[in-house]
């Protein structure tokens, strides 16, 4: 299966947050200026972005759901200005129409954290579009949700759950080669779990589809955080992350701090090149 990005660059893709929003745990209220949002977005391609995630709605709990309407009036202008230049633009959105009308102006991805479950036109609009559709692992709609974080087996569960949402999308006209799963850390699930999710990603990865990891300053690396204030003190461990996922051979990471995350990609797929995985692989224990 072909997908936007894959084997050009040699490495996972490095995907850029841009939060359109009043309201995010990490950035709220920076870029809800349209001008602003869209140097913002210049600013991460700068800084080695291959893809810029433009959100109109938080999903952080707690977070005031918006209509497709009122979302687009927030970031629809952002998105036909940077789709109008090279840059690579995915749109954040459950909504159906939201991604109908980012489609059509130009946005080559759709991002959905409710994996097709947060509005019931979603998967005829992507089959429609032909747009790259990154299908997130959730419960129980968009926001993270505590309550629904119960697991035996995390990684088992979610590829079990993926399979079945990416098996609902094929049967409403999806086509496989538009898909990208996303294991959706810190969508009902918490910190041990997450952490478990992550040591585990082979189960993920055995689905067979390109895999986004979005891990950018979620509050379970907070435990392994030190220095600075807020969510920004997260990121140094989302380097390290970014750093992990890569050696896993992740199709992209999407994050708030670009630089650091694209060094680490960089060096993952040097180190690659020059046979380190392959020599570590074969001098482990039997």
């Amino acid at each position: 299966m072909q997908h936007i990005g894959d084997g050009a660059a040699g490495r996972s893709l490095v995907m850029g947050i841009l939060n359109v929003t009043p309201d995010s745990f990490s950035d709220g209220g920076l870029y809800v200026d349209a001008d602003a949002a869209v140097e913002r977005a210049y600013r991460m391609v700068r800084q080695g972005a291959d893809i810029v995630d433009v959100g109109g709605e938080s999903t952080r709990p707690g977070a005031t759901p918006l209509s497709a309407r009122d979302e687009w009036d927030r970031i629809g202008s952002v998105v036909r200005t940077l789709a109008n230049t090279p840059i690579r633009v995915s749109v954040d959105t459950y909504h159906a129409e939201t991604a109908r009308r980012a489609a059509d102006a130009g946005a080559a991805i759709v991002n959905d954290v409710t994996g097709g479950h947060g509005d019931p036109s979603m998967l005829s609009a992507i089959a429609a579009t032909g747009c790259t559709y990154i299908l997130q692992h959730n419960r129980g709609g968009g926001a993270s949700t505590d309550a629904l974080a119960s697991y035996g087996d995390v990684a088992a569960e979610v590829s079990g759950e993926l399979s079945a949402s990416i098996d609902r999308a094929i049967s409403a006209g999806v086509d496989a080669s538009q898909i990208v799963v996303d294991p959706g850390f810190g969508f009902a699930k918490v910190g041990p779990q997450d952490w478990d999710l992550a040591a585990h990603m082979e189960s993920v990865m055995s689905l067979g589809f390109p895999v986004l990891v979005g891990v950018s300053r979620k509050r379970f690396l907070a435990e392994i955080a030190s220095g600075g204030e807020g969510p920004e003190r997260r990121d140094d461990a989302t380097a390290a992350m970014t750093a992990y996922f890569a050696s896993l051979g992740v199709w992209a990471v999407r994050v708030h701090e670009v630089a650091a995350s694209r060094a680490a990609v960089e060096a993952v797929a040097r180190l690659r090149r020059a046979g380190a995985y392959e020599r570590a692989a074969q001098a482990a224990p039997r």
